[in-house]
């Protein structure tokens, strides 16, 4: 299990509220900001999600933890009739419906505010459910995936893209060096919450990656379960089914 990693430590909230509160403040500059601390990478995996996804041929996709939409307007590609984009944050939400606007996208793709860990969907609705980035973010990692497995259609794909700790050297130690030191430093120069980029990286070293969280999705029930290391370990895209 997960450990528990909150953005403000000396918060009162609970983890799902302080996550709520950081992704609002940091949501004007959330979009720039990883293009610069992924060196651009991000959008190189999300399109590999697409390709995944692609081949499956959904008519419906369920992006939880949208945020600004980024990967939401990406799956577009994958021809799904509708994509459902969800997110907790009400800021993140207004800047991703700003771009899905922009890019007239508007029928396509529906941008609602919610809770990952209690689902305002049916079961069964979705032929494919994506996170990108989100489930670390989860304030019970289990109950949220026990969620996405209820609202997954049987036969239908779960694709997840989460950072990953590296374990081969140097790619470790270099990757360490720059989450604990580097990315809180840039954080702090563009972003008002200088806590938001020290608890990404801290929630990023600590969360079940590889073949833990392998486990985890076994445990909730889900079958045909596999994980891609991107660049160098990095990253990870893990890809399941329902039974």
């Amino acid at each position: 299990m997960d450990k528990k990693v909150t953005p403000y430590k000396d918060s009162e909230l609970g983890k799902k509220d302080q996550v709520t509160q950081m992704f609002d403040n940091i949501s004007e500059n959330y979009d720039g900001l990883n293009r610069v601390i992924s060196f651009g990478i991000d959008i190189k995996w999300r399109k590999r999600v697409v390709a995944i996804l692609t081949a499956k041929k959904p008519n419906n996709i369920l992006d939880i933890a949208t945020g600004t939409g980024d990967l939401a307007i990406n799956l577009v590609e994958t021809g799904a009739e509708k994509i459902v984009g969800l997110d907790i944050s009400p800021g993140m939400l207004e800047v991703g419906k700003k771009k899905i606007a922009q890019k007239n996208l508007d029928q396509k793709i529906d941008m609602v505010i919610g809770d990952s860990e209690n689902l305002p969907f049916e079961d069964n609705s979705f032929d494919a459910v994506t996170v990108a980035f989100g489930v670390r973010n989860f304030e019970t990692l289990e109950k949220g995936l026990a969620e996405i497995h209820r609202v997954l259609a049987p036969k239908g794909t779960f694709v997840v893209l989460e950072t990953s700790v590296p374990t081969k050297t140097p790619f470790k130690q270099g990757y360490n060096t720059y989450t604990k030191y580097m990315l809180p430093a840039i954080g702090k120069l563009f972003s008002k919450d200088k806590a938001a980029y020290s608890y990404l990286s801290e929630s990023a070293s600590v969360f079940p990656h590889g073949d833990a969280f392998n486990n985890i999705l076994r445990k909730i029930g889900f079958i045909e379960v596999e994980n891609r290391p991107q660049t160098f370990g990095v990253a990870s895209i893990y890809v399941a089914t329902k039974k």
